[in-house]
Parts: C-alpha cells; sequence; structure tokens
C-alpha cells in the first residue's frame, strides 16, 4: 500500500509540476509576474516565497495552479471574484500583469500547460515504445482501425471461474488466466476451445496458459472429465472470449513517429470505446455503462495497486509508462475543452475578446470559473464514490 501510494503520488506531481511549469516559463519569459506556483488546490498546507513568487503545497492533491499577477483569481483557486486588479497595481508594475499583456501572450501563457502535458506524453511513450520493442497489445471492444500501424487482431479465451477440484484447478489454473493452447493448438475462438475439449474427455491434453496478470506462463497435462458436475463442463471453468489487437510499428517510419502515432491511437481508441459505451447506454436508458468506463483518483490508486503488483519488472515499467502516458495525453486533452475552470475555458474567454474587440466582463468571467469549478469538484467526488463503492464490492 506505501509503494502504490508512493508511485501514484510521484506519477500525479509529475504530470502536475510539468502542466504548471510551461504556465510559470512561459509566463516568466514574457516578464509576466508570478505570485504563486502551487501544487495541489487550496487550502494552503505549506509555503514558501522565493524571490517574488510563493511555491506552495496544498491541501487537495488533485491539481495545481500558477498565479499570475493581475489574472482573474476565481481561475488560479481562489474561488471568488476580487476588484479589478487595475485598481491595486502600482504603476511600476502594471505592465508585468497578466491582464495588460496582448492577446497572443495571454494565450501562449494558457495553452503551455497544455502543450508541456502532450511533450511528456510523447517523450513517455517513446521510452514505452523502444522498451517494448514497439509491440503492443490492446483488449478490442468493438471494432477500430489504428494509423500508421501495423495491426493483427485475435482472441483469447480468458478463463474467470475455476470449480473446486476440477481438472483445471488441480494443475494450478486460477481465474483470469489466457489460454494459449491444447494440444499445442493455439486457441483462437471459443467455440475451437469447446470443440477440442469435447474430443478429448477422458483422454490427456496438454494445456498451456498465461496469467494476465503476472504475465507467468505455465504448461501441465489436464484430462477432461467425461461425466463432469452439473454447470461445471469437463475443465472445470468458466470463461469468456476477449478481442486483441497487436500493433507493431515495424517500418522505420512507423518508429520514428511511434511516441506521436502511438497516444493519438490511443486516444482516437478510447473516444470510439466511449461513444460504443454511450450508444448502449441511451440503448439500454441506464448511465451505468458509461459509469463503469469512467475512473478518478480512487480508480487509478487502484490500477497503479495492480501494477505494482506485477512481479515481471519489464512489464511493471512498461505499464507504469503507459498509465502515466495515457494520463498526460489525457490531461492535455482535457484541459484545452472550453470548460470554465479549465485553460480551455480561460483560453474561450480570450478568443471572446480577440473576437469582439473588448474583454468579457470580469465578474461575469470569475463566476462562470466558480461555477465550472464546483461542477468538476462535484464530478471527481461523484466518480470517486463510485469508485470505492466498486472496491467495496
Amino acid at each position: 500500500m506505501l509503494l502504490t501510494a508512493l508511485v501514484f503520488l510521484l506519477i500525479l506531481s509529475v504530470l502536475v509540476l510539468i502542466h504548471e511549469a510551461g504556465h510559470y516559463f512561459v509566463a516568466k519569459k514574457f516578464g509576466i509576474k508570478v505570485e504563486e506556483f502551487g501544487f495541489g488546490l487550496p487550502p494552503r498546507l505549506w509555503g514558501k516565497k522565493i524571490g517574488e513568487t510563493i511555491y506552495s503545497l496544498n491541501w487537495l492533491p488533485i491539481g495545481g495552479f500558477v498565479k499570475l499577477y493581475g489574472e482573474d483569481e476565481a481561475g488560479a483557486g481562489r474561488i471568488a471574484p476580487v476588484k479589478s486588479k487595475e485598481q491595486k497595481a502600482k504603476a511600476s508594475d502594471e505592465k508585468r500583469a497578466f491582464y495588460s499583456r496582448s492577446i497572443g501572450e495571454r494565450a501562449a501563457v494558457i495553452l503551455a500547460g497544455v502543450v508541456m502535458n502532450t511533450l511528456l506524453a510523447i517523450v513517455i511513450y517513446y521510452a514505452f515504445m523502444f522498451i517494448s520493442g514497439f509491440k503492443t497489445e490492446l483488449p478490442l471492444i468493438g471494432e477500430h482501425t489504428f494509423f500508421l500501424v501495423n495491426q493483427q487482431v485475435k482472441t483469447d479465451i480468458i478463463v474467470n471461474e475455476v470449480a473446486k477440484d476440477s481438472p483445471a484447478a488441480k494443475v494450478g489454473i486460477t481465474p483470469f488466466s489466457r489460454i494459449l493452447s491444447l494440444n499445442g493448438i493455439p486457441v483462437v475462438s471459443s467455440q475451437k476451445f469447446s470443440q477440442i475439449i469435447a474430443a478429448n474427455k477422458g483422454k490427456e491434453v496438454m494445456l498451456a496458459w498465461q496469467d494476465v496478470k503476472t504475465q507467468k506462463k505455465q504448461k501441465a497435462i489436464v484430462v477432461p472429465r467425461v461425466n463432469p458436475p452439473k454447470h461445471e463442463g469437463a475443465l472445470g471453468v468458466g470463461f469468456f472470449p476477449m478481442k486483441t489487437v497487436e500493433l507493431s510499428y515495424d517500418t522505420p517510419v512507423q518508429k520514428a513517429l511511434s511516441g506521436i502515432t502511438h497516444p493519438a491511437n490511443l486516444m482516437a481508441y478510447n473516444f470510439d470505446v466511449l461513444k460504443s459505451l454511450i450508444d448502449v447506454s441511451v440503448k439500454e436508458k441506464t448511465i451505468e455503462p458509461i459509469s463503469q468506463g469512467v475512473s478518478g483518483p480512487v480508480g487509478i490508486f487502484s490500477l497503479v495497486g495492480t501494477i505494482v503488483d506485477i512481479p515481471n519488472v519489464k512489464e511493471r515499467i512498461l505499464q507504469l509508462l503507459n498509465l502515466a502516458g495515457l494520463l498526460s495525453i489525457s490531461l492535455a486533452f482535457f484541459n484545452v475543452l472550453p470548460i470554465p475552470g479549465l485553460d480551455g475555458g480561460r483560453l474561450f474567454f480570450i478568443l471572446i475578446e480577440a473576437v469582439t474587440g473588448r474583454k468579457v466582463n470580469q465578474k461575469v468571467e470569475g463566476y462562470a470559473h466558480m461555477i465550472g469549478m464546483i461542477l468538476l469538484i462535484g464530478l471527481i467526488i461523484l466518480v470517486t464514490f463510485k469508485d470505492i463503492s466498486s472496491l467495496l464490492k
């Protein structure tokens, strides 16, 4: 649990600090005064002023912020609009205020965090691809075509139940094992699996399987029962077919671009899956499929725990890199959406100013960010409650 917590906080810290560092350094580049660089959301736990900037740790470790001089404070962690900074700024500092800068400079500062998370994801996935030999597998839901990569779809047979004292239990097969072959014949479908077992009742069969969690491969001779107990089957296993797609970045061009194309492929695939879940939810008139496809901090923490428990060091590193890369590119994408309280929401108001030639009323923007932040925190609470309920079940 302690190791899981440390790894979880390390991943979260790197993602947040890289994001906020983008805002920080671009603001510094333009000479904008940075009042505070905070990890987590207020209230403040600890802070130290170095130069003109306060560096702080805050109680809610789910994000971070960079507070710029002359910026609407509702979007920087203080959920309350204040009087115009113009009324408070010293004449000598006014040129360093965020509000006094050009639309282009303000937009660049806002977008810097998104750009940094995107670059981080690219770096992570180049490392992931190099370590994995430019090959990886994904569970395939529905149909999807990945670009700039060779792909091969296969069907795995996953054991999810093992009856007590059954032939499968006696040779050590456990739930969530992948059946690899029977008598050296690769198992490519549930129909093929059932046919081979049915044809070999009472006979010795060489069964090969792989633990999905540990990736450990095993072989054993098993004898399917001729007259098994009711509802147990000849082997005594319950199973389901699962499609997977093997992605191979083989050509020089594919390998050279893999750090860019793979996260793009993952995002496109995730949206395809999300669309499928929404379609199922609409058809069945329930939000359950969508809610099961979304996780918050608790769900991510649980996933980190599962990865940390993987005994194979290489596989553990790959899965941690994959998780960090996916979180980074997801953070970049969702942060740029025009939702008040996020970077994209702030950028949206800057774009309105660019089109109309007039700044949006500060109170209106402040209240918009305040409401957006409240809704986002409420969503996080709901997802967290769902994750905790799932873990308890």
